[in-house]
């Protein structure tokens, strides 16, 4: 039995490919209301989202090739990663796609992946809302933390039952009683 994923939201309807004039750019400009960015932020795993802008163009790339160039910012709540305490965090990012219309997936069986996460290939349609809210999602802080936290402000993690002492790094090297051995064994 498969879960059910659940729906991107929508922030704005899909481009077709077959309207767009490929001589001229065309300005996008994202901005959802609190619904919008509460879908989102359940979407995604969020506390919630305050503000949330995507300011950009959909550009003529060559002949038949298209580029979603722009700047999103938003201003997301996530729980700390120690105290579960709301997190604020701003994100600006830039985004940058290019949707190639001659893309050709390789047929050989290994494949050296190219190192531009950019390209992409061009379909009848391109989905807006995938792009900022994968953008969104690829800019949140894994670990956010609130103010003065830190993940782990020893540096060091230990672990024993109540009343033993935790296991030092001396302890868990199991070959350096037996090589203090060998040494004494050496001298004698």
């Amino acid at each position: 039995m498969t879960a059910d994923l659940p729906k991107m939201p929508r922030l704005a309807p899909p481009v077709a490919v077959g309207s767009l004039n490929g001589r001229k750019s065309r300005e996008i400009l994202i901005e959802p209301d609190a619904a919008a960015c509460a879908e989102v932020a359940q979407y995604l795993g969020l506390s919630g989202i305050r503000k949330f802008r995507f300011h950009g163009w959909l550009a003529p790339l060559g002949d038949r090739d298209w580029e979603v160039s722009g700047k999103l910012g938003a201003s997301v709540v996530q729980p700390c990663a120690v105290t579960l305490a709301p997190v604020t965090s701003r994100i600006d990012e830039r985004i940058v796609r290019q949707f190639i219309a001659d893309w050709s997936e390789p047929d050989a069986e290994e494949v050296e992946m190219t190192l531009d996460e950019r390209l992409e290939p061009l379909g009848n349609q391109i989905d807006l809302s995938a792009i900022v809210i994968e953008a969104l999602a690829l800019a949140l802080p894994e670990f956010p933390r609130a103010a003065g936290v830190a993940l782990n402000p020893e540096g060091v993690i230990r672990a024993a039952p109540d009343g033993e002492t935790p296991l030092d790094d001396d302890a868990v090297k199991p070959f350096a009683g037996l090589a203090a051995l060998r040494d004494k064994l050496d001298r004698g």
